[in-house]
């Protein structure tokens, strides 16, 4: 089975089945500050989770596009991806367990094919709040696992979500693929790492809200939430063992292999991996619709990183930065049918590498020079330590030796600022201290290193308070708000203005637009004033489910989705905007009293950042 046959088999399958297909939502999260990247096919749906009617119906199903950041030390394994898709489907309070379960299980044993002795799956445990999930083992044992393929585990595995600190969530329902081999012990099962299982498929059954005081609460409609690991499944379905074997990755790893044959260099398998990965991903993001560009804060810093790693690992091996551009134009030209706007985007995508891959060159210059000075220090104390211990008579022999190895030695901190402030890789530096008569604090630098990863696996599960999660009156006056201050922009500044990111708190609204220069204060000011205007006239915000060519004749603007015929929601204030949105909003505009913007600055190249507060 192909990677396309796959992907179409899956949403044909819920189709058939009632399901509606919708088009995979951006990888950068529109008016949602709680995560970085879109983590999940859910993750777009959480007001309808919550209980807002969906345009196409309580019945869904995609194929999402899914960027996760927290494991990306990890890509080189394996299985690892920091860019996949997920096959996913839902339930908006319509069927729950018993129907999930079994079309879980149809798919995978009728249409897949996979042997029911193949599988292993696992059910919630219980805890204090909710107690054990007994329904659900039983509903599997009647599709014909036995009580040994079934395991069950506490919160940590079995319990998913919220996405952010609040939203909805629950017990879950884990399929594994059991390659069957035997187990490394008695206790081997699902959660085991040893290699025998691997996760394929996960139902979600939300039945609850996680309120900002961590208590639960039940939602008013019971949810399923489905996410299948796509280049899991298809390792499975085409015999291999890990991700890259597949058609997904041979184009890009075969066209490595031929690069590293001409050039007459060696590359280790990880790098290799890691090289093909991180050039998927990083199409991925630059190819999104919105324009995102390296920078040193949240979703930038993301790109500017998975960019820098590749480029250390081409520099241990001696290749020029050329090499990315050569993987890049092969992975956009694989996808540019599935995803058409990587086609779209595919200049942009090559021109931001570019600049990325001179600007790293310049930086990696300076790491040097900040190496060779911090090493120059170190052997400047040694030379003096030596001095001053030969003057002193019957001096321990011993002692001098042991302090000449400690200020011979780079400190952990000192290497570890190089590797994050100069992107200067630990190997470089060894090298470079090898060469200066010194060592470098390998352990010290590898505990710097990993409360750096856990700052940064926080900071992507979960940065801001709010979301898509949050439907206080404050965030939906802010999100009718952006609206009204989009539309101002374009009619101060010219139709070329357009959305590149928004964050919405429940205390402010942030606004990225696309423009070349600073806004002038008295452009501000006119803006300010538009948007005062329409909140002055007391406006009715119109909420029109049309479809999207319809959306597209009456003039409405935002990211369009690629299905043809889908059903979105128009948020229209007469005069003053149209704009396709999700919600929530306010019903009026007169309700949110006054506008006020705080500040106006650069956010990237070509792209300026407003911050704005409601003031009563």
């Amino acid at each position: 089975m192909t990677a396309e046959e796959l992907r179409k088999c899956y949403v044909g399958f819920f189709t058939e089945r009632g399901h509606k297909e919708i088009a995979s939502a951006s990888l950068l999260p529109e008016n949602d500050p709680t995560v970085l990247f879109t983590t999940a096919g859910m993750h777009p749906l959480v007001p309808y989770l919550l209980g807002e009617k969906h345009p196409l119906g309580r019945r869904l199903t995609d194929v999402q596009k899914c960027v996760r950041t927290c494991d990306i030390e990890e890509v080189g394994d394996d299985s690892h991806l920091t860019f996949f898709e997920m096959l996913g489907n839902w339930s908006l309070g319509d069927y729950f367990k018993e129907e999930s379960i079994s079309m879980s299980f149809d798919f995978l044993t009728k249409v897949l094919k996979v042997p029911v002795e193949r599988l292993a799956v696992t059910a919630f445990e219980g805890d204090e709040r909710v107690g054990k999930d007994i329904e659900t083992a039983e509903i599997w044992k009647r599709k014909g696992l036995m009580d040994d393929q079934i395991f069950f585990y506490g919160a940590e595995e079995n319990w998913w979500g919220p996405v952010g600190q609040t939203g909805p969530c629950g017990p879950d329902t884990e399929i594994f693929y059991d390659f069957g081999q035997d187990k490394c012990s008695d206790s081997c099962g699902p959660a085991c790492h040893c290699g025998k299982y691997v996760e394929i498929w996960n139902n979600v059954f939300m039945e609850y809200k996680k309120e900002a005081d961590k208590s639960l609460t039940e939602l008013s409609q019971k949810n399923v939430d489905t996410g299948m690991g796509f280049e899991r499944m298809l390792t499975i379905c085409q015999g291999k063992t890990n991700v890259y074997d597949t058609e997904l990755f041979t184009p890009v790893m075969e066209r490595l292999q031929e690069i590293l044959t001409e050039e007459h260099t060696e590359m280790s398998m990880h790098d290799k991996r890691v090289l093909c990965e991180h050039s998927r991903a990083m199409c991925f993001i630059l190819g999104d619709d919105r324009h995102l560009v390296p920078s040193n804060t949240e979703q930038g810093y993301i790109l500017r990183r998975l960019i820098r790693r590749m480029i250390r690992v081409l520099k241990k091996a001696g290749l020029d930065n050329d090499v990315l551009n050569v993987l890049a134009d092969i992975i956009i030209e694989q996808y540019k049918d599935v995803y058409t706007e990587l086609g779209r985007n595919g200049a942009f995508i090559l021109e931001q590498l570019k600049k990325e891959c001179d600007l790293f060159s310049k930086t990696l210059d300076g790491g040097l020079k900040k190496a060779e000075s911090y090493l120059m220090e170190l052997t400047t104390q040694m030379k003096r330590t030596v001095e001053t211990k030969e003057k002193v008579e019957q001096s321990d022999d011993r002692q001098v030796s042991e302090e000449q190895t400690k200020i011979k030695m780079l400190s952990g901190s000192l290497a570890f600022k190089l590797y994050d402030t100069y992107g200067f890789p630990i190997e470089f530096t060894c090298e470079l201290a090898k060469e200066k008569g010194c060592t470098v604090d390998l352990e010290g630098f590898e505990t710097c290193f990993l409360e750096h990863q856990e700052k940064s696996r926080q900071g992507s599960e979960g940065k801001f308070k709010g979301g898509l999660a949050d439907h206080s009156t404050q965030t939906a006056r802010l999100h009718t708000a952006t609206h009204l201050l989009h539309a101002a922009l374009r009619q101060v500044l010219g139709e070329q203005v357009q959305q590149r990111g928004s964050n919405i708190t429940a205390e402010r609204l942030r606004f990225d637009f696309s423009y070349p220069v600073k806004v002038t204060k008295e452009e501000l000011t006119r803006v300010e004033d538009i948007v005062n205007t329409a909140i002055a006239e007391k406006c009715d915000v119109i909420m029109t489910e049309m479809s999207v060519e319809e959306a597209k004749r009456k003039g409405a603007i935002g990211l369009f989705a690629n299905k043809y015929g889908e059903q979105v929601k128009v948020y229209e204030i007469p005069g003053f905007s149209m704009e396709i949105c999700g919600g929530p909003h306010a019903k009026n505009t007169g309700d949110l009293i006054c506008f006020r913007i705080l500040k106006e600055e650069a956010s990237s190249a070509g792209v300026r950042r407003i911050k704005a507060v409601l003031e009563e």
